[in-house]
Protein backbone atom coordinates (compact mmCIF):
# COMPACT_ATOMS: atom_id res chain seq x y z
CA UNK A 1 0.00 0.00 0.00
CA UNK A 2 1.33 3.26 -1.05
CA UNK A 3 1.68 6.66 0.75
CA UNK A 4 0.92 8.86 -0.89
CA UNK A 5 1.04 11.73 1.40
CA UNK A 6 4.40 10.96 2.68
CA UNK A 7 6.00 10.34 -0.98
CA UNK A 8 4.65 13.90 -1.95
CA UNK A 9 6.07 14.98 1.12
CA UNK A 10 9.64 13.67 0.43
CA UNK A 11 9.60 15.27 -3.19
CA UNK A 12 8.78 18.73 -1.85
CA UNK A 13 11.58 18.48 0.68
CA UNK A 14 13.75 17.92 -1.74
CA UNK A 15 12.32 20.15 -4.20
CA UNK A 16 12.05 23.06 -1.38
CA UNK A 17 16.14 21.99 0.01
CA UNK A 18 16.95 22.70 -4.00
CA UNK A 19 14.64 26.38 -4.11
CA UNK A 20 15.95 27.47 -0.75
CA UNK A 21 19.92 26.95 -1.65
CA UNK A 22 19.22 28.78 -4.56
CA UNK A 23 17.36 31.71 -2.96
CA UNK A 24 20.21 32.13 -0.41
CA UNK A 25 22.72 31.86 -3.35
CA UNK A 26 21.04 34.46 -5.92
CA UNK A 27 18.25 35.74 -4.37
CA UNK A 28 15.10 36.33 -5.92
CA UNK A 29 16.24 37.05 -9.30
CA UNK A 30 13.14 35.29 -10.42
CA UNK A 31 10.88 38.26 -9.25
CA UNK A 32 12.23 39.76 -12.42
CA UNK A 33 10.09 37.60 -14.84
CA UNK A 34 6.59 38.19 -16.25
CA UNK A 35 4.33 35.65 -15.88
CA UNK A 36 4.97 34.62 -19.63
CA UNK A 37 8.89 33.84 -19.50
CA UNK A 38 8.14 31.82 -15.93
CA UNK A 39 5.59 29.89 -18.40
CA UNK A 40 8.25 29.19 -21.13
CA UNK A 41 11.05 28.37 -18.56
CA UNK A 42 8.87 25.36 -17.38
CA UNK A 43 7.91 24.83 -21.09
CA UNK A 44 11.86 24.26 -21.92
CA UNK A 45 12.16 22.17 -19.38
CA UNK A 46 9.46 19.80 -19.93
CA UNK A 47 10.30 19.90 -23.93
CA UNK A 48 13.35 18.61 -22.69
CA UNK A 49 12.19 15.52 -20.41
CA UNK A 50 10.13 14.94 -23.72
CA UNK A 51 13.35 15.20 -26.00
CA UNK A 52 15.04 12.89 -23.40
CA UNK A 53 12.50 10.53 -23.37
CA UNK A 54 12.16 9.51 -27.17
CA UNK A 55 16.27 10.45 -27.75
CA UNK A 56 17.06 8.09 -24.64
CA UNK A 57 20.63 10.28 -24.10
CA UNK A 58 21.62 12.92 -22.62
CA UNK A 59 24.56 15.48 -24.25
CA UNK A 60 25.23 17.19 -21.40
CA UNK A 61 24.86 14.58 -18.76
CA UNK A 62 21.37 15.79 -17.04
CA UNK A 63 18.67 13.00 -16.17
CA UNK A 64 14.74 14.21 -16.63
CA UNK A 65 14.85 14.39 -12.36
CA UNK A 66 16.79 18.14 -12.28
CA UNK A 67 14.30 18.76 -14.67
CA UNK A 68 11.22 17.68 -13.00
CA UNK A 69 12.05 19.14 -9.88
CA UNK A 70 13.13 22.49 -12.13
CA UNK A 71 8.89 22.05 -12.80
CA UNK A 72 8.05 21.95 -9.31
CA UNK A 73 9.67 25.12 -8.49
CA UNK A 74 9.37 27.27 -11.27
CA UNK A 75 4.95 26.35 -11.25
CA UNK A 76 5.79 27.44 -7.24
CA UNK A 77 7.10 30.51 -8.69
CA UNK A 78 4.68 31.32 -10.87
CA UNK A 79 2.27 30.80 -8.51
CA UNK A 80 4.03 33.72 -6.14
CA UNK A 81 4.46 36.10 -9.10
CA UNK A 82 0.31 35.52 -9.81
CA UNK A 83 -0.21 37.03 -5.82
CA UNK A 84 3.13 39.64 -6.02
CA UNK A 85 1.37 43.24 -6.64
CA UNK A 86 3.65 46.09 -9.12
CA UNK A 87 4.91 47.38 -5.64
CA UNK A 88 6.20 44.01 -3.68
CA UNK A 89 9.93 44.41 -4.00
CA UNK A 90 11.99 42.16 -6.29
CA UNK A 91 14.37 41.35 -3.15
CA UNK A 92 12.35 39.37 -0.69
CA UNK A 93 13.59 37.24 2.67
CA UNK A 94 14.61 33.83 2.41
CA UNK A 95 11.97 33.53 5.22
CA UNK A 96 9.24 35.32 3.73
CA UNK A 97 9.96 32.87 0.43
CA UNK A 98 10.19 30.29 2.14
CA UNK A 99 6.47 30.70 3.97
CA UNK A 100 5.35 31.66 0.39
CA UNK A 101 6.39 27.99 -1.07
CA UNK A 102 5.02 26.84 1.59
CA UNK A 103 1.87 28.05 1.09
CA UNK A 104 1.92 27.38 -2.51
CA UNK A 105 2.39 23.84 -1.89
CA UNK A 106 -0.23 23.12 1.08
CA UNK A 107 -2.55 24.49 -1.08
CA UNK A 108 -1.60 22.50 -4.06
CA UNK A 109 -1.39 18.96 -2.14
CA UNK A 110 -4.86 19.80 -1.18
CA UNK A 111 -5.84 19.86 -4.11
CA UNK A 112 -3.82 16.49 -5.62
CA UNK A 113 -5.96 15.01 -2.90
CA UNK A 114 -9.40 16.14 -3.90
CA UNK A 115 -8.68 14.77 -7.30
CA UNK A 116 -6.74 11.53 -5.82
CA UNK A 117 -10.29 10.79 -4.06
CA UNK A 118 -11.74 11.49 -7.53
CA UNK A 119 -9.53 9.84 -9.91
CA UNK A 120 -8.76 6.89 -7.50
CA UNK A 121 -4.75 7.64 -7.43
CA UNK A 122 -5.06 6.68 -11.84
CA UNK A 123 -1.48 8.15 -11.66
CA UNK A 124 0.16 5.44 -10.42
CA UNK A 125 -0.76 3.32 -13.49
CA UNK A 126 0.33 6.25 -16.12
CA UNK A 127 3.22 6.05 -17.49
CA UNK A 128 6.37 9.01 -16.94
CA UNK A 129 6.32 9.67 -20.34
CA UNK A 130 2.27 10.78 -20.24
CA UNK A 131 3.34 12.87 -16.98
CA UNK A 132 5.26 14.91 -19.49
CA UNK A 133 2.94 15.10 -22.03
CA UNK A 134 0.23 16.33 -19.61
CA UNK A 135 2.34 19.00 -18.48
CA UNK A 136 3.21 19.94 -21.91
CA UNK A 137 -1.10 20.20 -22.28
CA UNK A 138 -1.80 22.15 -19.62
CA UNK A 139 1.63 24.43 -20.62
CA UNK A 140 0.03 24.97 -24.36
CA UNK A 141 -3.18 26.00 -22.48
CA UNK A 142 -1.19 28.61 -20.13
CA UNK A 143 0.31 30.24 -22.95
CA UNK A 144 -3.18 30.74 -25.42
CA UNK A 145 -4.63 31.85 -21.84
CA UNK A 146 -1.37 34.50 -21.42
CA UNK A 147 -2.05 35.23 -25.14
CA UNK A 148 -5.72 36.01 -24.42
CA UNK A 149 -4.35 38.22 -21.70
CA UNK A 150 -6.24 36.16 -19.00
CA UNK A 151 -9.62 35.94 -20.86
CA UNK A 152 -11.44 32.63 -20.70
CA UNK A 153 -15.10 31.64 -21.08
CA UNK A 154 -15.19 28.17 -19.51
CA UNK A 155 -11.95 27.42 -18.47
CA UNK A 156 -9.70 27.14 -15.25
CA UNK A 157 -7.66 29.91 -14.76
CA UNK A 158 -3.35 29.75 -14.93
CA UNK A 159 -3.09 29.02 -11.60
CA UNK A 160 -5.06 25.94 -11.50
CA UNK A 161 -2.99 24.28 -14.81
CA UNK A 162 0.08 25.86 -12.63
CA UNK A 163 -0.95 23.57 -9.97
CA UNK A 164 -1.64 20.51 -11.77
CA UNK A 165 1.48 21.20 -13.33
CA UNK A 166 3.08 21.34 -10.26
CA UNK A 167 1.58 17.53 -9.24
CA UNK A 168 2.05 16.21 -12.32
CA UNK A 169 6.04 16.87 -11.71
CA UNK A 170 5.94 15.45 -8.17
CA UNK A 171 3.35 12.46 -9.40
CA UNK A 172 6.92 11.62 -12.42
CA UNK A 173 9.37 12.45 -9.02
CA UNK A 174 7.55 9.81 -7.04
CA UNK A 175 7.61 7.34 -9.90
CA UNK A 176 11.07 7.66 -10.28
CA UNK A 177 12.03 7.00 -7.14
CA UNK A 178 13.14 10.47 -5.75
Amino acid sequence: MSNTAAEYDAVINICKGLFMKKTRDYGTAWRILRPQSITDQIFIKAQRIRTLEEKKVSKVGEDITGEYIGIVNYCVIAMMQLECSSDTPVELAPDHVERLFNEKVIETKELMFAKNHDYGEAWRDMRISSLTDLILMKLLRVKQIEDNLGLTEASEGVKANYQDMLNYAVFALIKLGV
